[in-house]
């Protein structure tokens, strides 16, 4: 059968056929409930219920959902977005939603359904705490990476898995270009809150940042030291108080081993500043503001704690192999401050540029846009634009989280804009 855009009325047919979903439906589709509840930038997404079970199919669309069909865009990312679950549920499991059917003809991923998961996005938007939310992704960002790379993965397994990867170029380039040039200059698709154009100049003028976040670019095509998630953000995860689960992995790439980290951390820095701006008087939401500050300490903690341990215990690649230190245990620790050192470097710079695309590009996020007084938006934005360019420019000088939240309570008291 050839790709076609399913919708809630043509699905059913279609999915009767596959044991992973009768399975769990039921035989009878003229039972089952189907709705369409897709609201991101890229693709279909469906919730399929019966009264046994419920299932969300993902199908992704030939073109950029968001831009529209003057944007094609290959079916192939589906594939890139299955291989990458099925990883990662194995690198850190139960992290993950379970996958239980792909076609990759029909560009179509089945799994669980994720209840009474909430998208995190939503959640922070309307100041709600997941206590065990710093803690998950901290130790499921080290096992992904470390896991994903050739400090642990044998040789020939790294490069195939590289080789494949390889082929997601589509959704690199959207990277490439969305993240790290366009922000920077006047490209078509970039757009911003109207009043917020003298501080747009300033930033497109400042060419500290332009090499900056070219210097960032040029990590994020050449160093391919492991699999990255390459669209991790509070949109991209779901939870609960006690659960949380990664999602919508179809931009994995290899990559730096900052790049996600950057990516989230750098999300929680814009819901941090956009706090303002939901608040009915001024100062109601400290509490919540302190908490993402919170956030942002452990989730670095928890991935510097679980990397140490995983450098220590499960080095078994090609990199830093045990053989060069066995009589040198000083020495392997010696190098995992280097490497370390490195990944605290790349992260801080990928956070400051992801703050500006979600501002200044095509791409923008919840916590700002549903800001609904411009002038606290504005506000809010240029905040996160002065403590995104600190963090890309001088990424080199910030030692730790505590210095960045730091910087950040400073810009949001003072406005230093």
């Amino acid at each position: 059968m050839a790709y076609t855009p399913f919708t809630a009325q043509t699905l059913p047919a279609r999915l009767a056929g596959v044991a992973a979903v009768t399975d769990r439906l039921g035989h009878d589709p003229a039972g089952w409930q189907v709705r369409e509840v897709g609201d991101g930038n890229l693709n279909l997404v469906f919730i399929v219920a019966s009264p046994l079970e419920t299932l969300v199919v993902k199908q992704a669309l030939p073109y950029v959902r968001l831009v529209g069909e003057s944007w094609p865009l290959p079916l192939n990312r589906s594939f890139f977005e299955y291989n990458a679950l099925t990883r990662h549920a194995r690198r850190d499991p139960g992290r993950v939603p379970e996958v239980y059917h792909f076609d990759e003809e029909q560009a179509l991923v089945v799994m669980r359904y994720l209840h009474p998961h909430v998208i995190l996005r939503k959640s922070i938007v309307s100041g709600v705490v997941h206590p065990a939310l710093a803690g998950h992704m901290g130790v499921f960002l080290a096992r992904s990476l470390f896991r994903g790379s050739n400090l642990s993965m044998p040789a020939d397994q790294a490069k195939a898995d590289m080789a494949l990867f390889a082929g997601n170029g589509a959704l690199a380039d959207i990277t490439e270009n969305l993240v790290f040039s366009d922000p920077y200059f006047e490209a078509k698709l970039n757009r911003h809150t109207p009043g917020l154009e003298p501080w747009v100049a300033r930033l497109r003028a400042d060419r500290d940042m332009k090499v900056a976040a070219q210097e960032l670019k040029h990590a994020f095509v050449s160093k391919a030291e492991t699999l990255v998630h390459g669209d991790l953000h509070s949109g991209s995860i779901m939870a609960t108080d006690t659960d949380t689960q990664v999602i919508d992995p179809e931009f994995a790439i290899y990559g730096p081993f900052g790049f996600d980290i950057g990516m989230l951390l750098g999300n929680f820095l814009l819901a941090y500043f956009a706090q303002s701006g939901h608040e009915e008087t001024p100062g109601a939401r400290d509490g919540y503001r302190r908490w993402l500050l919170a956030v942002i300490v452990e989730t670095w903690d928890s991935f510097s704690a679980e990397f140490r341990h995983l450098w220590r215990t499960e080095r078994t690649g090609i990199l830093y192999q045990h053989s060069l230190f066995d009589a040198d245990p000083l020495g392997a620790e010696q190098a995992l401050q280097s490497v370390m050192a490195g990944i605290w470097r790349d992260t801080l710079g990928f956070a400051g540029v992801e703050m500006h695309r979600r501002i200044l590009g095509l791409a923008h996020v919840e916590d700002l846009e549903a800001i609904p007084d411009p002038a606290r938006r504005i506000i809010a934005e240029r905040r996160a634009l002065a403590l995104g360019r600190q963090l890309a420019v001088m990424r080199g000088t910030f030692k730790t989280t505590a210095q960045v939240c730091a910087l950040a309570e400073h810009i949001e008291i003072g406005d230093l804009s």
